[in-house]
Parts: C-alpha cells; structure tokens; sequence
C-alpha cells in the first residue's frame, strides 16, 4: 500500500498528538472513567476533527484515507476509549450531517463540529434492538411545525459529552423501517435528559449513557434528509463505521504487537528472552501475516469507498476479521507478559478488556458474517 508523502506526514502527526496529549494522560482519565472536552479543541487546533468535511465549512475535505490513518495511529495513545469518542464525532456522526443536511443545518453544525465546539453523537441503540435497526420503537410524532420525541437510547458513546445527538425514530409506525427518520435534537432541548452512565468492561474512558426522550419538541426543520429514508440512511452510513471499527482494530493489533515483541525481547525466561524461543517466534510471524492481510483488506475497502463504489460486503469481511484478530493478538500479547499481563499496572490488561468491544459494536460479528453470506446467497 503506497502512500503520499502527505499522508505519511499526515500519520506522524496523529501519532504525536496521541503521545503529547493523550498518552501521559491516560491512567488518570481511566480512573476518573472520562476526559477532558477541552480534548477535542485541541484535537481541532491539529487538523483532526474534519478530514472528510469539505474546505468551506472549515475541514480538510480529504477522502477515506485519511480517516483510515487517523484512527490507526490514535490507538498509539493508548487510550481506545478516548479515540472512540473522537471517532464518533469526527468520522461518523459530523460526516452524516455533511451527507445528509440542507444548507442552513451544515452552516449550523459543521464549522463548530470541525473545531470541535460541538460534540456530536448518534443514537440508535435501543433496551432491547442493537442490529436490528428497524425494530426500534422510539417515536416521533409530527404536531404542526414541531415533532415530538418519545422513547429510550442506550450505549450512546458521547452520550454525556455530545451537543447534539442524531437521533433514528419512528415518524410513521405504520410504515416498518420506511417509517424511520434522522433527527438532530440538540442535548439542552426540553425533554431531552441523559440517563444512567453505564459501567463497562472496558473503554471506559469513553462516556456511555442511557438518553430519554420525554415529549421532547423539535422543530420541523430539525429532520435530517427525508423523511421515512432513515434506515437506508443508517445503513449506509454503517459502512463508514464498520470501516472505522477495522480500522480501529488494525491500528490497536499493530501496536499490541510491537509492544509484545519489544518486551518479549527484554523478559528473561531460562537465561534467555522469550523472543528467542522459537515457539514464539513463529507466533509472532504468524500474528505479523494476519495484522498485514487484514490492513490490505482493509486499505481495500477504502479504495472502493474513494472511488464511489458500494463496499458494504468487503467492509464487513474487513471487520469481521480485523476485530477477531484484535482479540486474538490481545490474548497472545497478554501471555506473552506472564503473570504481569495479568496486573493492571501493565497496558496490555486495558487493551485486553478494550478490543473486546470491536466484534460487537458497529454491528456484530455474527451480523458481518450475515452480511457476506447473503452476497452468495442471492
């Protein structure tokens, strides 16, 4: 996979961001189980929050690349939970507002999302529907110019963080998932209330919540595209996220990886480094063919995706085996360390319990499988 110049620049200064603002940080913000928002301005000031946003509303107007590298080289932060936070706003729900708004919601929102003033958030998720995106039962209910919001989110990432949440709800109940719409509700309007923090395994320095809607008014001119296309909208717009979730799980098997190997090289086991152990040699070159196969899947899928072509089967197999493989090199890293693996002290035990998230969020590996077969099934 060759790259520009620029886009190798490009990667070097994520990477730097991450180590200078994020990882001296990183202990600190797990205990406290959040960041700070002042993250995202500084994120802004370094060119990271409106890659795929075009230059007059303030971004940088770049393709998938970019995005791709960008979450690669966040995860040398160390901190998967405050990168997905910065991926929610900056590569899934501020790009589906440049996709899908009019121009007086683009001027709203975009120029603020891209200096990160306005967090911005999605909520889909349900009690009760997590894939199964046309099952959900929040409602919208059209009265004169303003519709009226009913219902329950939960594992919202940003949920406590976000200013405005793109919301899926039921505009016609009648209609099944032609009756779905998108929303942009802004978090301080009336009804709108952010419930229980959720405790999770792991990434918990990215805030998750519960959201409620309590006969919460919206404008009319607050509907996102048209009305009843909200579930194709979501579907589409799950490619993006898919992708950022291999992405995600590349950057994080990498990183692993040579963390692994560096102390594998150090750790004395019989008056020898565990590295020179054959057994783990040959682990390691296997581990090394696998992070470089699902990167090119990967790189792949972005390819289509640059030249406006449907990707939608090759990304879920990119994520499929991208976020397997993160639990597999996470799990051989961690014993790798011993005993040690096994304290907290040592990162590889946080990323153990982080990329445990990849094989389901963004859609289960079980739904990616679904995804591919129906491609040979048709």
């Amino acid at each position: 996979m060759r790259e520009s110049e620029e886009l190798k620049m490009f990667r070097k200064s994520v990477r730097q961001f991450g180590e200078r603002e994020i990882l001296p940080h990183v202990e600190e913000w797990e205990e406290q189980g959040s960041f700070p928002k002042e993250l995202y301005l500084k994120a802004a000031e370094q060119g990271l929050l409106g890659i795929r946003v075009p230059e007059k509303f303030g971004g940088a107007g770049l393709d998938y690349g970019y995005s791709m590298a960008l979450a690669e080289e966040l995860c040398w932060s160390q901190s998967m939970g405050v990168v997905i936070s910065l991926m929610m706003h900056a590569e899934i729900a501020t790009p589906l507002i440049d996709a899908l708004g009019n121009e007086e919601q683009k001027r709203e929102y975009l120029p603020d999302a891209v200096l990160g003033k306005k967090i911005a958030g999605l909520g889909i998720t349900e009690p009760g529907f997590g894939s199964d995106v046309a099952s959900i039962s929040t409602t919208a209910r059209l009265e004169g110019d303003h519709y009226v919001l009913n219902g329950s989110k939960t594992f919202i990432t940003n949920g406590a963080t976000a200013d405005v949440l793109i919301v899926v709800a039921k505009s016609d109940p009648n209609a099944g998932h032609k009756g779905l719409s998108l929303f942009l509700v802004p978090t301080q309007t009336k009804g709108y209330s952010v419930g229980r923090r959720l405790s999770k395994l792991g990434n918990r320095t990215s805030d998750t919540t519960e959201i409620h809607f309590e006969e919460c008014h919206i404008p009319r001119s607050a509907l996102l595209g048209e009305a009843g296309r909200g579930f194709y909208y979501i579907m589409h717009n799950f490619q993006a996220e898919r992708l950022v979730g291999a992405a995600l799980s590349c950057g994080m098997s990498q990183m692993m990886w040579e963390d692994g190997l560096r102390y594998a090289k150090e750790r004395m086991i019989f008056k020898r480094p565990v590295a020179e152990y054959q057994i783990w040699q040959h682990e390691f070159a296997q581990l090394r063919a696998e992070i470089t196969s699902c990167r090119a899947l990967t790189y792949q899928a972005v390819d289509l995706l640059n030249h406006g072509e449907n990707a939608s089967e090759l990304i879920a197999m990119a994520k499929l085996l991208a976020c397997e493989l993160a639990e597999k090199v996470a799990t051989r890293m961690l014993q790798v360390h011993g005993g040690y693996g096994y304290m907290e002290e040592y990162a590889i035990a946080r990323h153990y319990r982080d990329v445990r998230l990849m094989t389901i969020g963004g859609g289960t590996t079980e739904v990616m499988r679904e995804i591919i077969a129906k491609g040979f099934m048709k």
